[in-house]
């Protein structure tokens, strides 16, 4: 949906107004390329055949969670144009990274109402962060490779400017999150993402 804010329309935010997104929690999130453009790889024989820029994305999506201690990656899959991957957010993890322990538990949080800024260690920096990354590395790979392609910035995305993300609060959530990831390249000739 969208909405006119200063005289200009821009999509409504898919988050869930009050929930603290920089608070211990478990998600479900997809990123887009822009227009849908199937740049990242293809489906054959029901699985994922990456492109250059899928294995870009793929090194970049990787050293994210290398990064940031506090996030941990459970399922995720690469499509020809999207990502899908629970990512769970635990900042008690970093204390136990430091401490040498690794036992931690994952507590769904409590809510909070925040104002619209991105929080340090929250999910939305991250995602700002990977993003810019997988742009940054592109276009060093378009200007290495002598490529005639436009390419990302400002006016020109990579990724839709948005994504989506659904809380996970209890297993049956999380068992379907994880079977509808791995189950999505074989379901690719029907996905909503495909066309």
């Amino acid at each position: 949906m969208t909405k006119l804010f200063r005289n200009k329309y821009r999509i409504s935010s898919h988050r869930k107004p009050g929930w603290d997104y920089s608070g211990n929690g478990m998600y479900f999130i997809t990123f887009v390329t822009q227009k849908r453009k199937c740049n990242l790889g293809k489906i054959v024989n029901n699985e994922m055949e990456m492109f250059d820029f899928g294995y870009i994305v793929k090194k970049e999506w990787l050293q994210s969670f290398e990064m940031r201690k506090e996030l941990i990656l459970d399922e995720w899959i690469m499509m020809p144009n999207h990502l899908h991957a629970i990512v769970i957010l635990d900042k008690n993890r970093i204390s136990d990274v430091m401490d040498g322990t690794n036992g931690y538990m994952v507590e769904t949080h409590a809510r909070a109402s925040l104002p619209c800024i991105r929080l340090p260690k929250s999910i939305s920096s991250f995602i700002a962060g990977f993003k810019s990354a997988v742009n940054s590395k592109i276009d060093d790979y378009i200007d290495a490779n002598n490529l005639d392609i436009p390419k990302y910035n400002r006016n020109n995305h990579f990724w839709q400017p948005n994504y989506y993300d659904r809380i996970i609060q209890n297993n049956e959530s999380y068992i379907r999150a994880r079977q509808y990831i791995i189950n999505n390249p074989k379901k690719w000739g029907k996905d909503k993402f495909n066309g």
